[in-house]
């Protein structure tokens, strides 16, 4: 089914909140707002919002750890001021039953981030089962950096996920680097989707910098998994502009990355291929263009002012309580 023009300015305009708030995340640790660490998704905004952005409400995501998951979160509708809040150390961000990180919100059907790479499959799958039993066609989406689909995790996952039929659709993060290692030293081919086939499941490889290209892909396996035909894989090419994490040494293996190399990628960054596409399509003005842009910076600027000004847990028994159980 094409989009209607509604639909592409919605995937546009959530590819340039996701970078707002990015852009928010890495000020704030570099001005000590944020005490710990940030590992930027910049350039990799397709993915998440190219696979999240129509995602029904009761549908469940189980998202990867890459941008600390802003890409797919901010997009199923977790706030940004939750997810900053989180960052803070505020209230809102560890007390009041959602998280950012930590990705918790069963109401927006995200049910929290595993605590290991990769151990987001079996939760994935577990909740693929009570799915199907339920019977209401919701599907269970995860979405995990490539080197993750190297663990036994993944593949225990999707022979369960492929031989009961169950809606899960698996969707490869792939910006080539794990860490500070490339993942062609680590994987024997080119594709991760050639995964999929060896149990008899649809996979795709497609362009992770064009989220229209995503959304193609990705649509097409929530049919498939609504309509009980069981899992997908679909493998997205992307790649990763900032170092592991701001302010880190950016190398591969001991050297420095090539400015080079970075350089061609933001080239294809996804918020000017999609500009460019839908300027060409006559869709959006470079008059819209603007207006969204500072819509979504008002966002993140009102979210910062509100996440920072919310208070610190100070009750030990209050944190224990709605921070790391759940009733």
């Amino acid at each position: 089914m094409d989009l209607t023009k509604e639909q592409k300015i919605r995937l546009y305009t959530n590819l340039v909140r996701v970078r707002k708030l990015d852009e928010t995340m890495v000020k704030a640790l570099l001005t000590g707002k944020i005490s710990t660490f940030f590992h930027s998704g910049e350039g990799q905004e397709a993915v998440g919002v190219g696979a999240c952005s129509f995602l029904r409400e009761d549908d469940y995501l189980f998202p990867s750890h890459r941008g600390h998951a802003i890409s797919k979160t901010l997009i199923k509708g977790l706030p940004a001021r939750i997810i900053l809040a989180e960052h803070y150390g505020r209230i809102t961000g560890c007390c009041d039953g959602v998280s950012g990180f930590h990705t918790c919100d069963m109401k927006l059907g995200i049910p929290g981030m595993s605590g290991t790479l990769g151990g987001h499959f079996p939760l994935a799958v577990g909740m693929g089962l009570a799915a199907q039993l339920r019977g209401k066609k919701q599907v269970v989406m995860v979405i995990e950096g490539e080197g993750t689909y190297a663990r036994g995790t993944f593949h225990e996952s999707m022979i369960m996920a492929a031989t009961w039929k169950l809606p899960n659709l698996f969707i490869v993060e792939n910006n080539q680097i794990m860490g500070n290692t490339p993942v062609k030293i680590i994987h024997p081919k080119d594709d991760f989707a050639d995964l999929g086939f060896g149990y008899g499941v649809p996979a795709k490889v497609v362009d992770g910098q064009d989220v229209f290209a995503v959304h193609k892909e990705v649509q097409t396996a929530i049919d498939r998994a609504r309509a009980d035909e069981g899992p997908s894989l679909i493998e997205c090419k992307t790649y990763r502009i900032q170092p592991h994490a701001v302010g880190l040494p950016d190398t591969l293996l001991g050297r420095p990355r090539t400015q080079e190399e970075i350089e061609v990628w933001r080239k294809r960054d996804p918020i000017k291929l999609a500009q460019k596409r839908l300027l060409k399509e006559g869709v959006l003005t470079q008059v819209d263009i603007e207006k969204i842009d500072g819509g979504a910076a008002n966002e993140m600027e009102e979210a910062d002012r509100l996440a920072w000004a919310d208070p610190m847990p100070t009750d030990p028994k209050e944190i224990l309580k709605k921070a790391l159980y759940a009733e």
